[in-house]
């Protein structure tokens, strides 16, 4: 598939019939688009000593979308042509009615390019991709005779998106993405237990495949499921907690993040709604949401409304400063767009979405942390978890984490859960580490059934009475 091929307004969909169409939809409209995608992804799965799974997916539609106000009609087709836009703009404009708005002014223009548009996929022959999970899985076997199972997935994708507005604006931006995972279960009497590891971002595929890279990552699987097979039952209670730099950013996303997010707010529905310039959390705590770091996976030169991608500060020393805003809900409050408007596809409606989102270290010595504690726990490494955007609360698994007591790191322990809601939290920090951190590249966020690509980010953070749930006592 020929990137520099990919012109739709210039080719299935002529620019000034596909803007005549659109400018009728929009008649009495403030707002509105047509977003034009086209996606190639392909996937290797390596397991068990063999390639388990092979995939490769195309696809290519628009959608079509018109604002009036908070009602908006979208519309979405794989039907590239003309007559599909007519159709599409027949259902998008009943949202509209007779309107009666102004059309909100197009977004600045942005000559940034934040990450290459080579096709990742098509880079690298399909040989090598194999032969590169088929190391893999014999390094990782090589490392340790406790290895009963490795699994490794290569990744690679491209996305191709042109935005055309009523007045003529017209904007494109070519996207690509690769990632590696690791994943070794060992063995010891009986027990079993795993760790993982991955990254990649908006690059090729050459790093990742390079052995110095994979290497890395396998040794670090390996030594996450040999702690967990030294693993006791994790303690339950309110107690201390020292979360470590980068990934574990992901508690600070999912707790933090979308509570800040433009929609939520603008409805009453976040936990932070209505505490704009007040002091929510302690001081010292600085969030950013930053979509314009080169090449990370939440990284988007454009957001999917054509807004360039921009640097937002959050929470400035404790207070709420600023939410990530799409177009309409930036509009509704008054206030600018922050290049936050995203969607999964076109077959779905921009949000506002949180791109690399990141808490600013401190000047505290991690060790120093670590050593502050009296009884608690130190949790490096995060699985999955759930929160409640209406009230904050979190539950999140730990995959890494140790007990400490007087200071002292002692065993690992296994099924530690953290507890507690996202407002609270901010306020319980009691000191951030001077070694913030990004995650490598493994970040997706869902909401409302849309998933996108994210990054995550922290330093070392120590927290005051957080509630630990365990199995033991």
């Amino acid at each position: 598939m020929d990137t520099a091929a990919f012109r739709p307004f210039e080719t299935t969909l002529p620019e000034d019939e596909a803007l005549a169409v659109l400018r009728q939809a929009l008649a009495g409209a403030d707002d509105g688009e047509i977003f034009v995608e086209r996606r190639k992804s392909e996937a290797l799965v390596f397991d068990d000593g063999r390639l388990r799974n092979a995939s490769y997916d195309a696809a290519e539609g628009f959608g079509l979308r018109a604002v009036n106000g908070e009602v908006a009609g979208y519309a979405h087709s794989t039907d590239v042509s003309i007559a599909g836009l007519k159709r599409a703009a027949e259902t998008a404009r009943l949202a509209v009615g007779d309107g009666g708005g102004t059309m909100a002014p197009p977004p600045i223009r942005t000559n940034t390019r934040l990450y290459t548009d080579d096709d990742p996929i098509g880079a690298m022959p399909f040989a090598v991709k194999v032969e590169t999970l088929r190391e893999i899985d014999a390094f990782a076997r090589a490392q340790d005779s406790r290895v009963v199972q490795v699994s490794a997935m290569l990744a690679a994708s491209l996305q191709e998106v042109e935005i055309l507005r009523a007045d003529g604006t017209r904007v494109r931006d070519v996207r690509p993405m690769t990632r590696l995972n690791v994943s070794v279960i060992v063995e010891r009497d009986g027990r079993r237990e795993g760790g993982s590891a991955g990254g990649g971002g908006r690059v090729g595929l050459d790093g990742l495949v390079d052995p110095a890279d994979w290497q890395n990552k396998v040794r670090e699987a390996l030594r996450i499921a040999c702690v967990n097979l030294e693993a006791v039952p994790a303690p339950a209670g309110e107690m201390d907690v020292v979360l470590g730099p980068g990934w574990p950013g992901i508690l600070l996303h999912e707790a933090i993040g979308h509570g800040l997010e433009g929609d939520f707010n603008r409805k009453g529905s976040s936990a932070f709604a209505g505490l704009m310039g007040q002091q929510i959390a302690a001081k010292g705590v600085t969030v950013l949401d930053d979509g314009t770091i080169p090449d990370r996976r939440g990284s988007i030169t454009i957001d999917d409304e054509g807004t360039p991608s921009q640097k937002t500060t959050l929470i400035e020393d404790g207070k709420l400063v600023g939410f990530m805003q799409d177009r309409q809900n930036a509009r509704l409050m008054g206030v600018a767009s922050t290049g936050n408007g995203r969607r999964e596809s076109y077959a779905h409606a921009p949000m506002p979405r949180m791109t690399n989102t990141y808490m600013l270290g401190g000047d505290a010595n991690p060790d120093d942390l670590v050593a502050s504690i009296k009884d608690g726990i130190w949790a490096v490494g995060f699985g999955g978890g759930q929160v409640d955007i209406t009230n904050g609360k979190f539950v999140f698994s730990c995959t890494e984490a140790y007990r400490v007591k007087d200071g002292k790191v002692g065993a690992p322990v296994k099924g530690a859960t953290l507890i507690g809601d996202g407002a609270t939290a901010l306020n319980k920090i009691r000191a951030l580490g001077n070694d913030m951190a990004l995650d490598p590249g493994m970040g997706n966020c869902g909401k409302q059934g849309q998933w996108v690509p994210v990054g995550v980010g922290q330093p070392t953070v120590l927290m005051g009475g957080l509630t630990v749930g365990g199995s033991a006592t």
